[in-house]
């Protein structure tokens, strides 16, 4: 069966020290508390090792934002899916819109980064969604549909059973704008479906998908109760552990 996943992506956010004291709070609260869903914190690349150090894995994953679209070699500045690995981390985001749309990564890329990190023991977290003028004009099933497809569907059904999805409203996220939880439901449906289409209802069935777009403690037990919602990909709200631990609860 699917997980229930509530993950925190800090972006560019804390310096070490602060992380490492952010993360050791969220763990430090888990430690005492019965959580209803797997908890995961994506850390900025500096932020890993002590990290790492720092946390109990056993009631708190880790993860990186990125990683690179090359094994290794001269790509200076670039993380690379071993690296990653090399630092305990367990799970890496691949694809958030903010790298689609600041950064220009393709599809041909994202399907790169997959591969890499699925052969180096991460579990992507690999999101999609689509901007406001595509809500606005009707097209965001086919936009979302099409992101699955050419980012994911060249993988074996195994492979893709070891994905989790994120589908994120790019208009909701860090706007204060929410998917109402039915919107939500909807889409997470469509792309159950999507997934069922191509890998069959077991894949499609157990396959967690989570919602990103200012997911938050006062909307969250609305979101997660809706049951195709699995949990979420939380930003600005994983960097209060308060925050961040009510919507663990939400669950």
């Amino acid at each position: 069966m699917r997980k229930n996943i509530v993950a925190g992506n800090w972006k560019m956010n804390t310096t070490v020290p602060e992380g490492v004291a952010l993360a050791k709070e969220v763990s430090d609260c888990l430690a005492g508390f019965k959580a209803n869903c797997d908890v995961v914190i994506c850390v900025p690349f500096t932020h890993l090792v002590p990290v790492c150090g720092a946390i109990d894995q056993a009631v708190l994953g880790l993860g990186a934002e990125n990683c690179a679209d090359h094994k290794s070699g001269a790509y200076t500045g670039e993380v690379s899916a071993a690296m990653v690995a090399s630092t305990g981390a367990k799970y890496v985001i691949l694809g958030h819109s903010e790298r689609r749309q600041y950064y220009g990564e393709t599809s041909e890329t994202l399907r790169e980064k997959v591969a890499l990190a699925l052969e180096n023991g991460l579990t992507p977290i690999f999101c999609i969604g689509e901007v406001l003028e595509e809500r606005e004009n009707g097209s965001y099933n086919e936009v979302v549909k099409k992101q699955i497809e050419d980012g994911l569907f060249n993988r074996s059904a195994e492979d893709f059973g070891k994905i989790i999805l994120a589908y994120e409203p790019v208009w909701a996220i860090g706007t204060g704008k929410t998917a109402t939880a039915d919107q939500a439901e909807d889409m997470h449906a469509h792309i159950r479906k999507t997934i069922a289409d191509k890998y069959g209802k077991e894949v499609a069935d157990n396959t967690s998908i989570l919602y990103g777009g200012s997911c938050k403690p006062s909307n969250a037990a609305e979101l997660f109760a809706k049951p195709d919602v699995d949990g979420g990909l939380i930003g600005g709200a994983s960097l209060k552990a308060a925050d961040f631990m009510g919507i663990v609860k939400a669950f």
